[in-house]
Parts: structure tokens; C-alpha cells; sequence
């Protein structure tokens, strides 16, 4: 049955209105880091006198940049690693505790993750990783254990058994199977969980501002720290800018990848 048109029409004015609603504020950020503003570098007439302020700003926006894209690769590569494997484990194997393990992993979530900030930050200090960026993508990843485990167990369990069993009949092992057969099967989840661990790595404050000093700083922290200038002004052009500096990554791998995050949280939805 066709849908009326007068269905379509609202249809799309509402989709229109939701996409203003999400852009516009995206779009005025973009604007006011350009736009002169009062206590800000860009004072007056339009131009990148904002930027200007982010790129000198203490250690220098380069080297913020570098430790955000060391730590964000670090959660990254750790989270689709460690997730693939225990979402693999808990959907094949049948072993003593594993749903015990499986529910463990997702009790993280029930943890507000600041309440172990100082723990973990004295227990850093201990083995050597407080004030590194491993330290930081290490704590990140282990936040995103719960949620990315979860994506990748529904995405195994989606997967018909006969696949690998196939695969093993041809000589494979467990492993092999997994690497040759399922894991381009599974890349969809991978790639999500990839993102959302980008995403979390990226834009995180909380954990660096615990975990390092002002060298090892990712951008949020040094934002926040740019802020407040001299008699308590706060540069809101600068902080504009920073803003659309961390936007950018976000914004191009979201949209690079987008197909494969939709069919990611998709997998596990109907199993067959």
C-alpha cells in the first residue's frame, strides 16, 4: 500500500526540523570561533585569532593533539582487540562461569567510573603507568569493556554455527576460524566498537584530568584549563575554537563509517 503524500510531506518537514534542531548549534559554534567577541584574541572584524590562541596555549595545541590521538588510539586498538575475543568466547565456548563472566563484564557498568579514578590512580603510581597516555587509554578501555563486549557477543551469536564448523572440517582451528571466517563477518560490530572508543577516548575529561599532568594532557583537559584566563575572563572564542578542533575527527569518521555503525548495533537483532 503506497503511503499518502500528505504523510510523506510531514514526513520530511519533521525529519528537516529534527536536522536543524541537531546542526544548528554545530553551525554556531563554528561561526562564533571566527565571529569577534568581547576578552577573546578575535576582539574585532572576523578571523582565526581564536585559533591562533589554541595552537600557542601552554605545551601548544600540536602536543595536545598527539597525546589525544595516542590515547584515542590506544582505547581503540585495546577495546576492538579485548572485546572481539571475550564477545567471541562468551558466544562459542561453553565453559564453568561464563555467563558468571559475561555478567561480571557488564556489572562494570553499574560502577560510576569516578569513584575508581583514585584507586586505580594510586595503584598506577605503583606498576608505572600513572602520567602516561598507556595509563589513560588503558582506564578508557576498561570502561568500554561492558557495552563493546556486549555488541560483539550478539554479533557471533547471529552467526550460523556451520561456518566455522566448516572451516574446522578444512583443518582450522578455533583461532583461524575466527580470524579467516568470522572476523570479516563481524567487522560491522568491530567498527563500532572501534568508534564508540574513539568517541569515549576523544572527548574524554574526567579520566586525563586524574590520570595526567598538564605535558600529558589531552585536548578536553587543556580546553577546560584555557578557559579561564587573566581576572577571570572567560575566552569563549578560544574555547569555540577547540571546540570545532575536536569536531572535526568526530564528525569525518562518523560520517566515513556510518554504514558500518548502523548495521553494527543492527547485528545480533535477528539471529539467522
Amino acid at each position: 500500500m503506497t503511503t499518502p503524500l500528505w504523510k510523506r510531506v510531514i514526513a520530511r518537514v519533521l525529519e528537516a526540523l529534527l536536522a536543524i534542531i541537531f546542526v544548528s548549534p554545530l553551525i554556531w559554534v563554528v561561526v562564533s570561533s571566527f565571529s569577534p567577541q568581547k576578552g577573546s584574541a578575535q576582539s574585532e572584524g572576523w578571523g582565526i585569532a581564536n585559533y591562533l590562541t589554541l595552537f600557542g596555549y601552554q605545551e601548544g595545541l600540536p602536543k595536545y593533539l598527539f597525546n589525544s590521538v595516542i590515547v584515542s588510539l590506544v582505547a581503540v586498538v585495546f577495546s576492538v582487540v579485548v572485546c572481539t575475543l571475550a564477545g567471541y568466547s562468551f558466544s562459542r565456548f561453553d565453559y564453568p562461569g561464563r555467563n558468571l563472566g559475561f555478567m561480571v563484564t557488564l556489572s562494570i557498568l553499574m560502577v560510576p567510573y569516578a569513584s575508581l579514578l583514585i584507586p586505580l590512580m594510586v595503584w598506577f603510581k605503583d606498576i608505572g603507568l600513572n602520567d602516561t597516555l598507556l595509563g589513560v587509554g588503558l582506564v578508557i578501555t576498561l570502561f568500554q569493556l561492558p557495552m563493546s563486549t556486549f555488541i560483539m557477543r550478539n554479533a557471533f551469536d547471529a552467526i550460523p554455527k556451520d561456518m566455522e564448523e566448516a572451516a574446522m572440517v578444512d583443518g582450522c582451528n578455533s583461532f583461524q576460524a575466527l580470524l579467516r571466517i568470522l572476523v570479516p563477518v563481524v567487522k560491522p560490530s568491530m567498527v563500532t566498537v572501534g568508534l564508540l572508543a574513539f568517541l569515549e577516548a576523544w572527548n574524554n575529561f574526567m579520566i586525563p584530568l586524574y590520570l595526567s599532568s598538564s605535558a600529558k594532557s589531552t585536548l578536553p583537559l587543556a580546553m577546560v584549563n584555557m578557559r579561564q584566563q587573566t581576572m577571570g575572563v572567560i575566552d569563549y572564542g578560544a574555547t569555540e575554537a577547540g571546540v570545532v578542533v575536536l569536531l572535526i575527527p568526530c564528525a569525518i569518521l562518523f560520517l566515513a563509517l556510518q554504514k558500518y555503525y548502523v548495521k553494527g548495533f543492527m547485528a545480533g537483532a535477528v539471529k539467522g
